[in-house]
């Protein structure tokens, strides 16, 4: 899956900078201060996500996780424009198997999120304001590992989103608004991914460094022939940004 994906990214860089040239780079990173709740039910024969085999429920205890997000943006109208972000989640939580062999055991989760969005400007800083749609390929990678049973499993699954950003520039100043959703239901999935923030540029000779602060909101909700997980990640994020 990480070699796919890879391929997947790569790929998508080469493409748009292949095509014309690269009109504007952002990127950020930061630390998200997470905190998970909620739990389901899984069995390890049917699951798509996290394999535990039993009940799980989430301690909601608050971590810091690491984020990262760049932006290509290019000039040629047919062409979409590229973001890729990165995200870790880890959870802690009980786990008890649905044959009570064991219960209650401290269990560990540790998520990771490849966003590959696609998407084109309905408005590009008209009247200071900045409208993107597109296609997020979310690509998941999970691993629940039971620390007294010495369990562990790894899976990764692939979730197609609609994506719709908007920003808005404070005029005579450098502070901007921005708010982007990521989702999708239907059948037996829904998911979304929300952030808001505030961010400050400072003006360079060739670069504008900048700080955001937001809060990001997430939801996992899979119910299936043996699963049923209904997850919720939420927290403020705090980071450094540039742009070229």
């Amino acid at each position: 899956m990480k070699k796919i994906l890879t391929s997947l990214i790569v790929g998508a860089i080469l493409a748009t900078v292949a095509s014309a040239d690269v009109h504007r780079i952002e990127m950020g990173m930061g630390a998200y201060l997470m905190t998970p709740s909620g739990g389901g039910e899984t069995s390890e024969a049917s699951s798509r996500l996290l394999q535990l085999d039993g009940t799980y429920q989430s301690n909601e205890s608050a971590s810091a996780n690491l984020y990262f997000w760049m932006l290509i943006k290019q000039p040629v109208p047919v062409v979409p424009n590229i973001r890729l972000e990165y995200t870790t989640i880890e959870d802690q939580g009980k786990t008890s198997r649905t044959d009570n062999i064991f219960v209650n055991q401290d269990t560990d989760i540790r998520i990771r999120q490849y966003d590959l969005v696609g998407y084109y400007n309905l408005l590009d800083d008209t009247a200071w304001t900045t409208l993107d749609l597109g296609l997020d390929l979310k690509v998941i990678s999970s691993r629940a590992k039971i620390n007294s049973e010495g369990y562990e499993h790894k899976d990764s699954m692939v979730v197609p989103l609609l994506y719709a950003r908007t920003r808005i520039d404070v005029p005579a100043t450098n502070i901007g608004f921005e708010a982007d959703v990521k989702y999708i239901t239907g059948g037996d999935l829904t998911m979304y991914d929300i952030r808001a923030k505030i961010d400050y540029s400072f003006d360079l000779a060739m670069t504008q460094p900048a700080l955001e602060l937001g809060y990001r909101l997430q939801k996992l909700d899979i119910e299936d022939s043996g699963t049923k997980m209904d997850l919720d990640y939420g927290g403020v994020y705090a980071g450094l940004m540039i742009r070229f």
